[in-house]
């Protein structure tokens, strides 16, 4: 099976600096077939025999023991990752409208959860909120647009207390982590 692994919180700020050469040979080193990894933000693609838990514990232990600190780490396969891009529920027109807001950054992004959301804490998030920013929810997974910078953003403030262990990834990551495992 082919994955994408996602950290949460490695090399944000110059704290819990992986580099991700040593990242990769980790994933070596825990015998996957093959692994890549993407950017400094904590993606790999791996192959793997090995079922998601399995990898998933795998994984946290062999980072905690080489690197000296845990991480949340997210585990999607290459059709969850296929599926959760198909499932953009986001218009064309809405995210056309949030590029031509501020067209410097980023607009879309993915947050990664350990279980799907519930409908009580979308409830919670947009409790009391008033703004431009959208989140939809997927299986187990978060759409959020706006079109303002995430720094920004009020909404996302808020989507830390009932998805603190969640790890966000912009859409041009998620569909680069397709592409690396399409053809890896």
């Amino acid at each position: 099976m082919k994955y994408a692994v996602l950290f949460k919180g490695i090399n944000v700020g110059g704290k819990n600096v992986v580099k991700m050469k040593d990242l990769k040979q980790l994933f070596l080193e825990l015998g996957m077939d093959r692994a890549e990894t993407y950017i400094q933000s904590g993606n790999a693609v791996v192959e793997t025999a090995l079922e998601e838990t399995a990898l998933r514990e795998m994984v946290q232990t062999g980072f905690a023991g080489r690197f000296g600190f845990e991480r949340d780490v997210f585990i999607r396969s290459e059709d969850e990752i296929r599926a959760l891009i198909g499932r953009l529920p986001f218009s064309e027109e809405e995210i056309a409208a949030a590029e031509a807001a501020d067209p410097q950054v980023e607009h879309l992004y993915v947050y990664f959860l350990g279980n799907p959301p519930e409908q009580s804490q979308l409830e919670g998030i947009y409790k009391g909120y008033i703004g431009p920013d959208m989140l939809r929810a997927g299986e187990r997974e978060l759409y959020f647009l706006s079109p303002q910078s995430i720094r920004k953003s009020k909404l996302v403030t808020r989507i830390d207390r009932p998805f603190h262990s969640a790890t966000a990834r912009n859409w041009k990551t998620v569909n680069k982590l397709y592409e690396m495992l399409s053809s890896l």
